[in-house]
């Protein structure tokens, strides 16, 4: 036994003494590069409309909740949380959806080069906003409580990192005058998920601006009683609001748009007026026009901070029929810039029931359209270079 334990100690040591000394792999000199044949015949590996690593318009990506290396002014943050639906489940594949729509919003071969548009006759880009996706929360199916109080946290996280303040002089700081501590905050893009996701939302935006008025564009108002109900069967997609208004989250002044869902009667209406909310419904912009809505939402949000949700339900994804074009939905979008935007989302994308990426593609355009709206003063002219508009028949649009 005693030389058998030798011998393997032996061979244990000679087979230490026999391997390799160093692990290090072969290195390639980057000055052999500009004379490699991709490089040297077609210059950069930029990415394509349709390639890529998946962000939002192919930006910058970081997961920001764990590395906070890169400051930014506006941020895309994915809730992917579908648990508190009442009908139609799936859009925790919202915010991966919502990316891919996005992918053919990039204009160029530098990562934050996005197409001009002809409307506003400019891009998110060119005023200086360091926009920044910050991938997706990791938010739990299993546990509603959880999951309401990992949102708030992901937001609080991201609403206190110190702001970038633009890449370029044309960028204007716009929170610091509304904020309880006197500085400036980024602002959050949030794309969903189903709705309920407003409600931690609203929680860190009070921490930081106090109660928010919020414009609402859905076909359903959201403001539903929770009488009987108990604990975490209380909060909704269709409850939220009312729990923000009970915990003052939203003040007096807020709206909804495009509402054109089947309810229980008048009750509903009177308690949606309860908890702060007036009423556009589908139909009153045949009624009224896009210009007169818009003056009526304008006038009741007023001059404080705005928080701005957007159900795709407006345009589309939802069993409710009369809804609005994405056209409308567009103009009153643009209609609305120069108000306090505090921060906005783009809710109940279901992936699952669409037909060749249209809502997620409407999804991206609108959030293209939130990004203009928090770096514009006002709202876009009317008429476009190469139109055959003299300068009376272009009003402002409101």
């Amino acid at each position: 036994m005693f030389l058998t334990a030798v011998f393997l100690s032996i061979l244990f040591f000679l087979s230490l003494t026999l391997l390799p000394t160093s692990s290090a792999q072969p290195t390639h000199s980057p000055d052999a590069l500009p004379n490699e044949p991709w490089l040297s015949k077609y210059g950069s590996q930029h990415d394509l409309s349709y390639t890529g690593i998946l962000s939002f318009t192919h930006l910058p990506y970081l997961k920001c909740l764990e590395d906070a290396s890169k400051t930014f002014d506006i941020a895309i943050l994915g809730f992917p949380f579908d648990t508190t639906t009442s009908y139609r489940p799936g859009a925790r594949f919202g915010p991966y959806a919502i990316r891919v729509g996005s992918k053919r919003l990039h204009g160029g071969t530098a990562p934050e080069e996005w197409w001009w548009d002809l409307g506003w006759q400019a891009g998110p880009g060119e005023f200086g906003a360091g926009i920044l996706d910050c991938g997706d929360a990791p938010i739990t199916p299993m546990d509603n409580a959880k999951a309401l109080d990992q949102m708030e946290a992901a937001y609080d996280t991201l609403l206190n990192r110190p702001v970038l303040g633009g890449k370029t002089a044309t960028y204007t700081n716009r929170t610091a005058f509304m904020a309880k501590d006197g500085k400036e905050h980024p602002r959050v893009v949030t794309l969903g998920g189903d709705h309920t996701i407003v409600l931690p939302i609203l929680r860190s935006l009070s921490k930081i601006y106090g109660p928010v008025s919020v414009i609402h564009f859905d076909a359903h108002m959201d403001t539903g009683a929770t009488e009987g109900r108990v604990d975490q069967e209380r909060i909704t997609h269709g409850s939220y609001f009312t729990i923000a208004w009970e915990e003052q989250l939203i003040t007096n002044t807020s709206i909804h748009g495009g509402i054109r869902n089947k309810m229980s009667g008048l009750d509903s209406v009177q308690h949606d007026k309860t908890v702060g909310f007036q009423v556009i419904s589908s139909e009153d912009i045949d009624d009224y026009g896009i210009n007169t809505v818009i003056r009526a939402i304008r006038r009741r949000v007023g001059d404080g901070p705005v928080y701005l949700s957007l159900n795709i339900d407006t345009v589309a994804g939802t069993p409710e029929v009369g809804d609005w074009t994405t056209r409308e939905m567009k103009r009153i979008l643009r209609g609305l810039t120069g108000l306090n935007f505090v921060g906005a989302d783009i809710v109940e994308v279901a992936p699952a029931y669409d037909t060749a990426d249209i809502t997620s593609i409407a999804a991206a355009d609108f959030v293209y359209e939130f990004l203009m709206m928090m770096q514009f003063d006002e709202p876009p002219k009317r008429g476009h270079p190469g139109g055959p508009w003299t300068k009376e028949d272009v009003p402002m649009m409101i």
